[in-house]
């Protein structure tokens, strides 16, 4: 018999048996790649493994399974034909409680190749740094091997990558890596929002990029059509997928009731229906997998998992001050309106069309909602509150997925303008406290930490105030919801990448394409007075520079000040002839950004006055805060000796208040022709400064300059709509409760048009269309 000749005989007859009808009768198949091995099951999944790793191929009714932990036998965590719970549980109830501290750290930024050195943190490649060692781009770190080998770590947050083959590379040999590590379990790598625009480069049909270009999430939620997020996050997956990512830190769903806060832009606006309604399209785009790409559950080789933030709403921080810092650690409720702040989650990504269900992963954010806690009475960090994760979103939204903390909750801070650790209303305990509380608050996962011996101090702390039992029991629960998100990808299965493949496909024609018919429809026509727009081509254009203040960013690095071309004028010439002179133009354009009104506090008013807090203007021009409140809601900081925030009756100009008389000063120059305003907006801002000088105003998300152009000349019509309010000036700011949407008095222009949330115009006027009607009442 042919068939016997190829079985491997050994003495015993048994073994003879199981050789003849698993070995020999196998339906599988075997195909070696560059840097791993597929094996192809006939009906069932397709493996990938390094032989490096010393993972062995083990045969049960013909079909082939990978043997991750090297026992000689199938173990149900290993066998792809159990569904996942099952499989999860198995793998959790093996890990030592060291193994599961891993899976509960969540890495800090890496990039690749890793840094020399950085805020983000540095990396070395055999004691040298990159550029001086012989290290290939995907290779890992010292560093990176140390924190996946001795703490465990299973999850890696990555930043900048070199190119889509230096990712998919670094994918394969991190899983190469782990997978000889004793259980086997892969790396679920994650990102960032990374699809933002570039706005010098140019479209061509056909052509492809580094990866495809999609307005900001406000100019997403600008196109009020779900569809078009829906697509981008089919689009963005697949582009994740192909360079290793399995875990998408985002959608940012918080409602951007507080018009001020520097993280406005990042999210779907202020209105709790198209934010709920953009969320789920986000979600279902994101994790859902279908055909052939399907695991089970809609889950699969093209899913990647949401982990939406930040719970229970970033938006309501008081004056605007962001929670990074100590100053921005409140977020208050003057409109006693947590409700509407939940919909973007209960009514939106807890509530997908699609059969994945709900987002797998929720992040709460740094801030304090301050006197949330009705059961407790804490005023703690969200990610500390046992009311706020364990009560509200396990108990009253039955949410099982992972809860993981934002980046350095638990590390620590030493001033309250520091860029550190963020453990507000628990800086007086230790870093093991706060991973103890943390973790009986409800959470499982700790995002920005590389090192297990916090967790595992953590645990100590639990066996002694609970029992061993109690807190083995409790570390196994957050393994098994840890473990679902890496098993439903399909990353134990197969986390190897073709690295040709995966520059194929990120960044495609078809992606790009996709991406800037995106842009297009994101972007808002303000004002259009006596149909100055569109313009025919080949128009004589002036376009003045624009004056970049000297800056610093969150991380202290300086810029210094500059003039700029704020357009790519090689772009413009392909649309107008460009002119150095306004009196040699027909038309002006002039591109600037909404007002930089800083971050709300200040050392140089800190030392002047004792209280270093300062309004976050919304306009341009000098602006003394009269209107503010005379106390502040909330307050108190181990780092301060008062309570009260208040900044009324202070002064402060935005940084860039240049922009301003650049419109002003270019209308003048121009007399009676056009002056065409486009205004990347980050934040809604006063219009009043600079409206009249403006024939028309175009503004934007973050696009390319092409998107804009295009519908300067008519080629494209504009489509987009107001996602939050424009206010009339900083008293209505002043007065409106951070927690409450569309409660600002709005500005109304020199035409009549009222710039309040829904608002656009395209070629006809003001748009009333299904969209208007849906969301604007």
């Amino acid at each position: 018999m042919k068939t016997i000749k190829k079985c491997f005989f050994i003495t015993a007859a048994a073994i003879l048996l199981i050789a003849l009808t698993e070995g020999c009768a196998r339906k599988w198949s075997e195909e070696k790649m560059d840097s791993h091995t597929l094996i192809h099951n006939k009906g069932g999944v397709t493996l990938g493994y390094s032989p490096s790793s010393g993972v062995k191929i083990i045969t049960a009714d013909g079909l082939a399974f990978k043997d991750l932990n090297r026992n000689g036998k199938l173990d149900i965590y290993e066998d792809w034909r159990l569904p996942i719970d099952d499989r999860a549980r198995d793998l959790a109830s093996r890990l030592s409680v060291e193994q599961i501290a891993g899976l509960m750290l969540y890495s800090s930024h890496q990039s690749i190749p890793s840094a020399g050195r950085g805020p983000m943190g540095g990396g070395t490649y055999g004691g040298k740094p990159f550029a001086e060692s012989d290290a290939a781009p995907g290779d890992l770190s010292d560093q990176q091997k140390n924190f996946l080998s001795d703490d465990n770590v299973r999850h890696v947050l990555i930043t900048s990558v070199e190119s889509p083959e230096a990712a998919a590379a670094w994918n394969n040999n991190a899983q190469s890596f782990v997978e000889g590590i004793a259980f086997g379990i892969p790396v679920n790598i994650s990102s960032d929002p990374r699809h933002g625009s570039d706005p010098n480069a140019e479209y061509n049909a056909g052509a492809g990029g580094k990866i495809s270009m999609w307005p900001g999430m406000l100019g997403l939620a600008a196109t009020f059509d779900p569809s078009v997020i829906r697509k981008f996050g089919e689009i963005a997956s697949a582009e994740y997928r192909a360079l290793g990512i399995a875990t998408a830190l985002s959608p940012q769903i918080d409602l951007a009731t507080e018009p001020r806060w520097s993280r406005f832009e990042g999210t779907m606006g202020e209105d709790p229906g198209l934010a709920a309604d953009m969320s789920r399209a986000y979600v279902d785009g994101f994790q859902t997998s279908s055909g052939r790409d399907e695991i089970s559950g809609g889950w699969g080789y093209q899913s990647v998992n949401a982990m939406v933030k930040h719970w229970p709403g970033g938006g309501p921080e008081e004056g605007g001050r962001d929670g990074h810092f100590g100053y921005g650690s409140y977020a208050v409720y003057p409109g006693n309106n947590l409700g509407d702040h939940l919909i973007p989650f209960t009514e939106g990504a807890f509530k997908l069309e699609g059969p994945t269900s709900m987002a797998s992963a929720v992040m709460p954010y740094y801030t304090i909602s301050y006197n949330l806690d009705t059961v407790y009475g804490e005023n703690v960090g969200n990610a500390y509150s046992k009311y706020l994760v364990n009560d509200l979103l396990r108990g009253v939204y039955k949410y099982d997925g992972v809860i993981c903390t934002d980046w350095g909750v638990t590390g620590n801070v030493t001033g309250i303008d520091k860029f550190e650790g963020k453990p507000w209303g628990a800086e007086k305990l230790t870093e093991a406290e706060r991973h103890y509380r943390i973790i009986m608050a409800g959470l499982d996962q700790f995002g920005g930490n590389n090192a297990k011996g916090p967790v595992i101090e953590a645990y100590n702390m639990g066996v002694k105030e609970n029992g061993e039992e109690f807190m083995r029991k409790r570390f196994e629960e957050s393994a098994v919801r840890l473990l679902r998100n890496i098993f439903r990808p399909g990353l134990f299965e197969n986390p190897y990448l073709d690295t040709q493949k995966s520059k194929s496909i990120v960044g495609s024609p078809e992606f790009m394409k996709a991406g800037f018919e995106a842009q297009l429809k994101s972007v808002v026509m303000l004002k259009n007075t006596g149909n100055t727009l569109p313009l025919k081509k080949h128009l004589k254009v002036f376009i003045p520079q624009k004056y970049i203040p000297a800056g610093r960013n969150w991380f202290g690095q300086t810029t210094p000040e500059k003039w700029t071309d704020p357009l790519n004028l090689k772009i413009v010439s392909n649309y107008f002839e460009i002119v150095n002179e306004p009196s040699g133009a027909d038309f002006a354009l002039v591109s600037i950004t909404s007002p930089e009104g800083g971050t709300g506090y200040s050392t140089e008013d800190l030392k002047a006055n004792g209280n270093g807090y300062v309004p976050i203007p919304l306009q341009y021009s000098r602006y003394k805060a009269d209107h503010a409140r005379a106390t502040s809601i909330a307050g108190g900081s181990p780092y301060e000796t008062f309570t009260n925030r208040s900044y009324r009756g202070k002064t402060v100009t935005a940084g860039n208040f240049h922009d301003m008389h650049l419109v002003n000063e270019t209308r003048t120059k121009m007399g009676s022709k056009p002056v065409i305003a486009i205004i990347n907006v980050s934040n809604p801002m006063v219009f009043s400064e600079i409206e009249k000088s403006a024939s028309a105003i175009l503004i934007h998300f973050g696009v390319q300059d092409q998107a804009l152009l295009d519908i300067v000349t008519g080629m494209n019509e504009p489509a987009g709509l107001l996602p939050f309010q424009m206010p009339a000036d900083m008293k209505t700011v002043e007065e409106q409760h951070e927690d409450v949407p569309r409660d600002m008095k709005c500005h109304t222009d020199s035409e009549g048009n009222k710039y309040d949330f829904g608002f656009g115009l395209n070629w006809k006027g003001v748009i009333s269309d299904p969209r208007t009607a849906r969301y604007s009442n």
